[in-house]
């Protein structure tokens, strides 16, 4: 089963109302565990990088000049996350905004339907609480410290760890191996082996099973 945790950086929050693509990270699980493979680019979204958007990513318009359009960085896109589902953490705000560049340049739009959104899951495990990525770190104690500034890889490599504590715990059954491997086996001392007793009866014993078995009706002892 292989899954693809995927995040974005914008230049801002409206998909269809002139903001655009810079960054996409995308991290790869096979059967729930991290392959290391994953897909990173920064694209030029030609046009200004607002400053709202900069304090959150620091990304800059001058940082950003040199690299690629959506239209030349979205086959390799494509080639890698192929027909996986997509993990991703508040799905239709990443989707709207990749569907909105494929349609900009005649694409098929990603469906909905392939993706799994991990604040869904997040808010149904733990209503009332804040399911934001830094707040889900804490809550699983996964370290999240270089997250200074967000940054789309980054981000899908914690949200990976983060999703796979949703679905029920990392690498799930490992843990109960590991907690087994802790327990040291109890140890036995060794002994010094003692020789064996004498079990024959005293001649007062033997005479007085004599006495107490002349008391008995036909004792079988005497068969």
């Amino acid at each position: 089963m292989r899954e693809i945790v995927l995040d974005t950086e914008t230049t801002g929050l409206k998909a269809n109302g002139g903001d655009r693509l810079v960054e996409i990270g995308c991290v790869e699980l096979v059967n729930h565990v991290a392959t290391g493979e994953h897909y990173q680019v920064y694209i030029n979204p030609e046009r200004d990088m607002p400053d709202e958007a900069f304090r959150v990513h620091g990304l800059s318009e001058e940082f950003l000049a040199d690299k690629p359009i959506f239209a030349k960085v979205i086959d390799g896109f494509l080639e890698f996350i192929e027909d996986s589902t997509l993990i991703i953490h508040n799905a239709e705000f990443d989707i709207g905004f990749l569907n909105a560049e494929l349609s900009n340049i005649g694409k098929p739009i990603l469906p909905m339907e392939r993706t799994i959104d991990t604040v869904r899951i997040a808010r149904q495990k733990f209503p009332g609480a804040r399911v934001n990525l830094d707040a889900l770190c804490s809550r699983f104690q996964i370290d999240n410290t270089n997250r200074t500034l967000h940054g789309a890889l980054l981000d899908a490599q914690l949200l990976s760890e983060v999703y796979l504590e949703l679905v029920g715990g990392r690498q799930p059954g490992l843990e109960l191996a590991a907690e087994k491997a802790k327990i040291k086996p109890e140890t036995v001392e060794s002994t010094t082996q003692r020789p064996a007793r004498a079990h024959a009866p005293t001649s007062d014993e033997a005479a007085a099973h004599e006495e107490f078995i002349g008391q008995l009706t036909d004792p079988i002892w005497r068969a």
